[in-house]
């Protein structure tokens, strides 16, 4: 039988957890230069923020990203109108300890200082526990 006669029927033996129910951690750069095209110079450092906000969710499936105080500096480090045209981050989904909190996972991002960009890859780093 065809898999595309099968499609939207669930196989037997498979399961149907994602990857997204994995604490997990990736570096990967992000280019800002496209993102802040045409973004007011008095803008432009928020706007990254919220740009690198926006890969975390997007990359790392979660909706609470928390950003950390040293990327912030560096994406700050310029100035509000000259960000750096790109940069090197750690995700990291961690599970959230907050009894409260809506969401069972977190992304926290790190910045990763690198000398040169230059044939950076998206790759998975081996989590370490530091809780």
């Amino acid at each position: 039988m065809a898999r595309s006669a099968v499609k939207g029927k669930k196989v037997a033996g498979k399961s149907s957890r994602t990857g997204q129910d994995k604490v997990v951690t990736r570096e990967c750069t992000i280019k800002l230069t496209g993102r802040l095209h045409r973004v007011t110079r008095l803008k432009r450092a928020p706007r990254a923020i919220k740009e690198v906000r926006k890969f975390a969710q997007k990359h790392m499936r979660t909706e609470d990203v928390r950003i950390d105080t040293r990327l912030n500096k560096f994406l700050w480090h310029r100035g509000v109108r000259s960000v750096p045209k790109r940069v090197r981050v750690r995700l990291s989904r961690r599970r959230n300890k907050d009894e409260d909190s809506v969401h069972p996972y977190y992304t926290l991002v790190t910045h990763v200082p690198v000398s040169s960009y230059k044939g950076l890859v998206t790759e998975n780093v081996e989590e370490t526990s530091d809780d």
